[in-house]
This record gives structure tokens, C-alpha cells and sequence, in this order.
């Protein structure tokens, strides 16, 4: 619903999805069950829901969709094989996968993983309008 206001404004391959934790595994949720092409989805520690082997047969596709999922290989919360099981899925539908596993690294976001996001972002075509505040 709230995407669907966005999109009036932010067209939806502008869009990027992203969280940490329980975010990055709803932003991957939400994308697996809503193919279609984003700017990105940027998943921090986290993989999709649910039991292992679940499949997503949904129309649509994510149509090159840039997606990138970092976690650690001992993090407490998220086991590495749900990353890889997720990197797979959202290869499937149609998603062009970043996928780093930082030894070590624990639950947590590094270095890496922004400077990642921020050139995703700085590809993105630049918006027409101004949003916010413009200094008057």
C-alpha cells in the first residue's frame, strides 16, 4: 500500500528496499512476492522468511533488479545458508545478485556493505523534482 502512494511520485525502478535484520528479510519478502523491476533491494544480514525450500511462483520478474545480500558466516540470527538460499531465489526471478559472506563479521553491517549501497544509489537516475527542504 505504501509503495503503491510512492510510486505516484518515485517511479517504482527508482525504488530501492533495503534493511538490516528483520528489515532486509521483509525488503526480500516483499520483493519475491512482488516481482517487478526496483532500483535495488539491499538486504543487511537477513534472508527471506519462512521454511527452507519454500518456493515463490509469482507472475512477474525482477527483471535485472540489482540485489545485494551481505551477513557474516557466523552471524547468531541469520544461518549462511538462508543468504545463500535467498541469493538463489532472487536470482530466480530475474534479480542480478551481489552476494558477500564477511568471515567473522558477526550481526552487523560494515564498510563494505555501505559503500555498496551508496554506489547503488549514485547510479540511479537523478530525480526531475526536489523533495524536501531547500535551504530558503
Amino acid at each position: 500500500v505504501a509503495l503503491d502512494t510512492v510510486k505516484e511520485v518515485v517511479p517504482r525502478e527508482r525504488t530501492v528496499l533495503m534493511g538490516f535484520s528483520q528489515g532486509a528479510c521483509l525488503a526480500l519478502e516483499f520483493v519475491a512476492r512482488n516481482p517487478g523491476l526496483y532500483g535495488g533491494v539491499v538486504a543487511f544480514s537477513g534472508g527471506l522468511i519462512g521454511p527452507d525450500g519454500m518456493i515463490y511462483d509469482r507472475p512477474g520478474s525482477l527483471q535485472g533488479t540489482p540485489v545485494f545480500l551481505g551477513c557474516s558466516d557466523i552471524d547468531a540470527h541469520i544461518p549462511v545458508g538462508r543468504v545463500h538460499d535467498s541469493a538463489d531465489t532472487m536470482e530466480a526471478l530475474g534479480g542480478t545478485v551481489e552476494k558477500q559472506i564477511y568471515p567473522g563479521m558477526g550481526h552487523t553491517v560494515n564498510r563494505d556493505e555501505i559503500m555498496w549501497t551508496h554506489n547503488l544509489l549514485s547510479q540511479l537516475e537523478p530525480n526531475q523534482k526536489t523533495y524536501g527542504r531547500s535551504g530558503a
